[in-house]
């Protein structure tokens, strides 16, 4: 058998720290979004085997935090409109209510995702 030597992908925090990139972290993030919610666990490890397929599949040695929380947000609100909605209130850190209005618009169909305000 031949030996592959695993790849690890640093993950680029918002204040330019790296980390690995750690599946079960990004599960956890995912759960307590789900909390109390009909939401299945293996519907979320299912979610969570797609975003980290496509961070090991972009080849890429590298991968900025912001974009594994879009990643995350984009399986939520495909999952639990609720959870979405909780995951992107903590992932934007939302300080009015006009913040929480783009996100439900983009449940809503009229918007095609909420824009970032850094």
């Amino acid at each position: 058998f031949e030996e592959i030597e695993e790849r690890r992908v640093m993950v680029v925090k918002r204040d330019g720290r790296r980390e690995p990139f750690d599946r079960a972290k990004v599960l956890r993030g995912m759960t307590v979004a789900c909390e109390k919610r009909p939401v299945p666990t293996e519907t979320l490890n299912a979610a969570v085997d797609r975003i980290e397929r496509t961070v090991y599949d972009r080849g890429e040695l590298e991968i900025e935090s912001r974009e594994i929380g879009e990643m995350v947000m984009e399986e939520l609100r495909h999952i639990d409109q609720v959870a979405y909605v909780r995951f992107a209130s903590v992932y934007r850190q939302f300080e009015d209510v006009g913040q929480f209005k783009e996100i439900v618009d983009v449940l809503d169909g009229r918007e095609q995702r909420p824009t970032r305000k850094s």
